[in-house]
């Protein structure tokens, strides 16, 4: 019998809902139907707390087999999360841009100065500057959020947005002629490329 059938007589045994289920294990109701469909399977911890409520060993609730795969499922998690985490780390960090002064003022002057005290280019380009490197760093305390929320499409989404513009960032940076703030979402990016090249 497959672990979805076993969990689902099991619950229908002690007559719970799903929903009862759930709030006894401290799981989503989603996570159960998830479980009883056949489409994932529980951690290795859920797993445990499984066993212990049904007073039934793991190996009477899933195979050795089907372990092996929940743990590289929870594996495979795990690493999704923590990519998200980084890159949404990474793009809330370019609010230095703000700050730190690595912004030519323009020919007329020789200081660098940071984007708030930026005078010496037209104001668009400014307001362009000022828009790119908040919807980074908006996009990026979206995607902690969302991570830190158990959220995996929206943080599959808000990481290729955070990638698109990181790219855009560069292009805008070194097109206008400010290399040392190209410079700094370049390498932002490189290591962003380098973390979501991991999961391969």
């Amino acid at each position: 019998m497959e672990f979805s059938e076993k969990l689902q007589e099991l619950r229908k045994s002690k007559s719970l809902t799903q929903e009862e289920l759930a709030c006894a294990l401290y799981v989503s109701r989603t996570a159960v139907s998830k479980w009883e469909s056949g489409r994932g399977y529980p951690s290795i911890d859920s797993l445990k707390e499984l066993s212990r409520f049904f007073c039934v060993s793991i190996d009477e609730l899933i195979c050795p087999n089907d372990i092996i795969v929940a743990a590289e499922e929870e594996k495979k998690e795990f690493a999704s999360r923590y990519r998200s985490l980084i890159c949404g780390a990474l793009d809330v960090l370019l609010v230095v841009l703000l700050f730190i002064p690595i912004f030519g003022n323009g020919a007329d002057s020789t200081a660098a100065v940071a984007l708030l005290d930026l005078t010496g280019v037209s104001f668009w380009l400014k307001a362009v500057f000022v828009a790119l490197v908040c919807a980074t760093v908006l996009e990026g305390a979206f995607e902690l959020l969302a991570t830190n929320l158990g959220k995996p499409t929206w943080s599959r989404h808000l990481l290729a947005a955070g990638m698109a513009l990181s790219i855009v960032s560069v292009v805008a940076f070194i097109a206008s002629r400010q290399p040392y703030a190209g410079i700094v979402c370049f390498a932002l990016l490189v290591i962003k490329g380098f973390f979501i090249s991991q999961k391969k």
